[in-house]
């Protein structure tokens, strides 16, 4: 069973800083049909003008992936931690028993593109933990490539979830097939681009639900960029 959530029905708020649309509930965007799919919470999908950011603020007892899309990201946090994300690199924040962080776009010229991504954990009052990661652009073009799991194996930094996030970047007419397990359900959201998913089709912005199906057959267009979450059913 697939089911589509399109861009245009997601929540969105415009602060002139930050222009942003909502997956799921979030903020003072509150659907009761939309509070999230599986163990996935939050896929905001931000756009923040240069120099602007989010301040010093606390979260907890939270999975909490940031996947830039375009732009620079500059990260602080409680921990001690400061870096600077760009395209290709993935951030993870296991806020656990409380982290505190700022986010802000680390250009003064240009706007960065983002998705932030939260899963609810496994257990909770964890100790808090950060990772970072780089990717080669070859180890995410045509093809799906985990970004942050569950399982030590799929060599990726570690979120307190029995869950796995992919990324890829699609060039045109490119694709690939995702398996699923059984025990596996799966959302998948577009990015950018345009991407066919089993037979249904999707502009940016656009996700799906997926349940009881074994195998997701993705192509693409034009190009796109696609996250891809595998959940617990």
């Amino acid at each position: 069973m697939i089911v589509v959530r399109r861009s245009t029905e997601r929540g969105h708020a415009n602060h002139g800083w930050l222009d942003t649309y909502y997956t799921f509930s979030f903020a003072d965007y509150h659907d009761p049909e939309h509070m999230g799919f599986s163990v996935l919470r939050v896929i905001n999908q931000d756009v923040i003008a240069p120099g602007r950011g989010f301040g010093t603020h606390g979260h907890r007892d939270m999975e909490i992936i940031t996947w830039v899309l375009d732009g620079i990201v500059e990260h602080k946090d409680g921990m001690g931690n400061t870096s600077q994300i760009v395209p290709g690199d993935v951030q993870v924040m296991s806020a656990g028993s409380g982290i505190t962080h700022s986010e802000y776009n680390g250009s003064a010229d240009r706007p960065v593109h983002l998705l932030q991504m939260w899963l609810l954990p496994t257990d909770q009052d964890m100790p808090p933990r950060y990772e970072e990661r780089t990717f080669a652009a070859g180890e995410l073009q045509d093809r799906l490539r985990t970004i942050a799991s569950g399982n030590p194996a799929d060599d990726a930094p570690l979120i307190g979830q029995d869950a796995r996030v992919l990324a890829g970047r699609f060039s045109a007419g490119a694709g690939t097939d995702l398996p699923l397990a059984t025990d596996r359900c799966a959302w998948v959201h577009c990015a950018t681009g345009d991407l066919t998913l089993a037979g249904v089709d999707l502009l940016a912005g656009d996700g799906v639900a997926v349940r009881g199906e074994s195998r997701l057959e993705m192509r693409t267009t034009t190009g796109c960029e696609a996250v891809a979450f595998i959940l617990p059913a």
